[in-house]
């Protein structure tokens, strides 16, 4: 009896299932590869021109974070802070030092290798240019720095601490009341809210009547987490905060 298929067509299923194992693979690998923190840049930790150590001159020193970074309040941009603002200092403390070196070279005249050439550093928080993100909203509103970049103020070498993924920002709009602080305190990254509501017992009265007038079940003395979802709460409500979840937000 003839054969109704070419020879050939007895490695096909082989050849198949080659293909589609391919495939399979190509996909488990790809996912476990761009869901892991590595790809959202968490930990990454490039060496900077002048290793500026932000645990001295934050937590040590109390600089606040707008002396460097002045317009983060106004732009939707952090700006990086040009020589002069740190020549401010350092043309007074510690100007021999090695490690000031390429500060001198931009700004210092006087100093042999001057060139001019502003201070090279390197980026670390990087968002696709594809997202919208606008620093000033989120600071008018009570977010701190310290909710998307980390304790900086810990840090002897700034690094990627948080992944800044798209799951991220959805669950901080969906729960903004987790993050909401005074305006004052946006600055301060060691603020705790249980703290701020102890020393102020006109405030925890007030927390306490907005939560019955509202069945909230608010804790403004309760746990941290609590007492800091109680004071957002209210904060929330006192400036009509309504993040918005649509992809238009961010994708535009």
């Amino acid at each position: 009896m003839a054969n109704y298929f070419p020879r050939w067509t007895n490695l096909l299923p082989l050849k198949i299932a080659i293909c589609v194992g391919s495939v399979v693979g190509g996909l488990v690998l790809a996912f476990a590869y761009y869901a892991t923190p590595k790809t959202q840049r968490v930990g990454y930790q490039p060496s900077q021109p002048i290793p500026y150590d932000h645990e001295l001159h934050v937590k040590q020193l109390g600089l606040d974070c707008r002396h460097c970074h002045s317009f983060v309040e106004e732009s939707g941009h952090a700006n990086v802070p040009s020589a002069n603002t740190c020549w401010n200092c350092h043309r007074h403390v510690k100007t021999d030092s090695e490690r000031l070196v390429p500060l001198r070279r931009a700004i210092d005249p006087t100093y042999e290798g001057y060139t001019g050439e502003p201070v090279k550093w390197v980026r670390v928080h990087r968002s696709p240019d594809y997202v919208f993100f606008d620093h000033s909203a989120h600071l008018s509103r009570g977010i701190s720095c310290v909710s998307c970049h980390g304790q900086v103020n810990e840090m002897p070498e700034v690094y990627h601490a948080k992944s800044l993924s798209m799951d991220m920002c959805i669950t901080c709009h969906r729960s903004p009341e987790e993050h909401i602080r005074p305006l004052e305190e946006v600055t301060n990254l060691d603020f705790i809210a249980k703290d701020y509501i102890s020393a102020r017992p006109e405030l925890a009265e007030e927390i306490e009547k907005f939560s019955a007038e509202h069945d909230l079940k608010l804790k403004p003395h309760g746990s941290q987490k609590e007492a800091q979802v109680a004071l957002g709460s209210l904060l929330k409500h006192k400036w009509s905060v309504q993040p918005k979840e649509s992809c238009f937000t961010c994708h535009r």
